[in-house]
């Protein structure tokens, strides 16, 4: 039988993984995004693998979002290629499985020039990875990054074949894209899944509300995951200024027990 686990973006705090295995969750995830130095992360290491071991939560994924990895002229940025490598050693530290990129686009270069320059960076980070037991996936989240869609996705990933994706439907939906059809096509390549609300109002983005209260067609979501093979983590996203505070964790409880059912667990 496919196994997915269910988890939660959570603060990297070692109280995270107590309120994760008090909810039933199964893993954490971490964002270390741009303004964030790496080495603000990678002290805590040893907190947050104490009390991943204390609680038997682990971490499925640490992801960086929207710095500008790629320089004006197409070269790799230096400062955010070290962030990048500080974070797979504290994935490979904390047992984690994945890290999680993306790539800017240069407006002084060409598309090819940017498809070139994503694909030296992403051979550079899967090479450093693999060496730590750890793969690499891009996001299709679009805070500075271009790898949304196939397009992109044929040429980098195309020419990567070890390069993963991780993979969230609301991006997809308010881009107007067919997200059903985009795991379908590259549900082998998935490494990594966010579970965030999304809901389009007149043809505009109006909400993320929790998982399970929006329009995504979460059950055929699921049929396609399973249908793929997909056997990764499925990362609750808590991405919503509607539901906040106490609203806001109703929220999560609700995803969470609605997911449960769609992972069979009665």
């Amino acid at each position: 039988m496919l196994t997915m686990k269910l988890g939660i973006i959570a603060d990297y705090r070692a109280e995270s993984f107590d309120k994760a295995a008090r909810q039933g969750l199964e893993f954490l995830e971490f964002c270390v995004n741009v303004g964030v130095p790496a080495a603000t992360f990678t002290a805590l290491v040893p907190e947050l693998k104490a009390a991943s071991e204390r609680t038997g939560v682990g971490v499925a994924s640490i992801g960086r979002w929207g710095p500008d990895r790629i320089a004006k002229d197409g070269s790799i940025n230096e400062e955010e290629l070290n962030a990048a490598y500080a974070l797979i050693d504290a994935c490979q530290e904390l047992g984690c499985p994945v890290f999680v990129s993306g790539c800017n686009y240069v407006e002084e270069l060409t598309y090819y020039e940017n498809i070139t320059a994503a694909i030296n960076l992403f051979t550079v980070l899967i090479e450093y990875g693999k060496a730590r037991g750890v793969s690499i996936a891009t996001y299709n989240c679009h805070w500075n990054n271009f790898i949304v869609d196939d397009t992109a996705w044929k040429l980098i990933h195309g020419h990567l074949p070890e390069l993963g994706i991780k993979y969230d439907p609301s991006h997809a939906r308010y881009a107007g894209q067919d997200y059903l059809k985009e795991i379908v096509d590259w549900g082998s390549r998935i490494k990594h899944v966010h579970i965030k609300g999304s809901v389009i109002v007149d043809g505009k983005r109006f909400d993320d509300p929790p998982a399970g209260l929006d329009q995504t067609d979460w059950g055929t979501f699921m049929s396609v995951l399973y249908g793929v093979g997909y056997q990764g983590g499925l990362s609750i996203e808590p991405h919503s200024h509607t539901w906040m505070g106490e609203l806001g964790d109703k929220g999560v409880q609700y995803t969470i027990g609605y997911f449960n059912r769609l992972l069979l667990r009665g």
